[in-house]
């Protein structure tokens, strides 16, 4: 499972005009979900992505979670990020979760995040086209990976 994790001071998702989900000071991030995943990863990314430090602390290092500050955090599916793209010009989404598997495991991820996160929590819609906007604050980025099982 997959999360491109950016720090924002503010982010929403809109769906065919209408605002699903929108938090202000947190961390937005896209979820990508692997063929093989488990509920192990929805688990694993949960935990990483509160407590990932991303945010200052008073010497202005990067030394605070989303859970510290109390900060807000939308979760977005976006299955392009397990595209393989290590060849030519048009990326395989071979291994990228069937969309039941991974309609299933993004809501293990968000109840996870839920259950953990005292702050905001929002989602954009799986399945849909969604609009996102964000003011990526820094810019803080970070590609995060809970690995499925190997063989």
């Amino acid at each position: 499972m997959i999360g491109l994790l950016q720090r924002v001071t503010e982010a929403r998702v809109t769906v065919a005009g209408e605002t699903v989900g929108a938090i202000g000071r947190g961390i937005l991030a896209l979820v990508g979900v692997e063929r093989g995943d488990t509920g192990a990863q929805a688990e694993r990314l949960a935990r990483r992505l509160l407590a990932y430090r991303v945010f200052p602390d008073e010497a202005g290092r990067m030394n605070r979670s989303v859970a510290d500050i109390g900060g807000g955090v939308l979760l977005v599916p976006q299955f392009t990020l397990a595209a393989d793209t290590r060849k030519g010009t048009r990326a395989s989404f071979a291994p990228a979760a069937d969309p039941e598997t991974g309609r299933r495991l993004f809501d293990a991820l968000v109840e996870a995040v839920r259950a953990r996160h005292e702050g905001p929590v929002a989602t954009g819609r799986f399945g849909a086209d969604m609009r996102v906007a964000l003011v990526n604050d820094g810019p803080v980025t970070f590609w995060l990976r809970a690995a499925p099982p190997g063989p």
